[in-house]
């Protein structure tokens, strides 16, 4: 196994995609949502998580790192940085389902995080859902520490029942 990790590439969006959406599947807000409270509209869980790829990638595509095993790619990592703040921000991390438990993740996060260091930066956030078995063991063990936790709400506001004024 060669485990290279390299910057974003003009062609990777769509393989990025693709493992984002499968690795997100049971720990994702907006599946949440759907499952909850049923579709909002036309769009999936999956493409609002895409939209969330294109933001990253528009964001700060030099904060984009790939793996890739044997030319193939097999994860990536997403990062923004508050420079003012001196903080740097993981929204994303995936990794394809064929390679996990390869120290992919691993790989990733160390490279998200020597880039923050290499660019002054003090802290790295990260976040994880509490369904999320995987990133709460992970995290920590690259040395992350829990700081807090946090409820997500949602409702529906194209039903009956939904409308504030029932709410008085």
């Amino acid at each position: 196994m060669s485990l290279q990790i390299r910057p974003l590439q003009s062609g990777d969006r769509e393989s990025l995609y693709r493992i984002l959406v499968e690795s997100f599947d049971g720990v994702s807000i907006d599946q949440n949502i759907d499952g909850r409270l049923g579709s909002t509209g036309q769009c999936d869980w999956q493409w609002r998580k895409g939209r969330h790829l294109d933001d990253d990638l528009r964001r700060d595509p030099a904060g984009v790192f790939v793996a890739t095993i044997d030319g193939q790619i097999a994860g990536f990592i997403t990062t923004w940085m508050d420079r003012e703040a001196s903080v740097g921000f993981i929204p994303n991390l995936a990794v394809h389902r064929d390679h996990r438990g390869r120290g992919v993740g691993r790989k990733l996060l160390e490279s998200a995080i020597q880039h923050f260091r290499d660019q002054g930066l003090r802290l790295a956030r990260i976040e994880t859902l509490d369904q999320n078995p995987v990133g709460q063991h992970l995290y920590p063990s690259v040395g992350f520490v829990e700081v807090a936790r946090q409820i997500h709400f949602a409702m529906r506001l194209d039903t009956p029942g939904s409308d504030l004024g029932d709410a008085v």
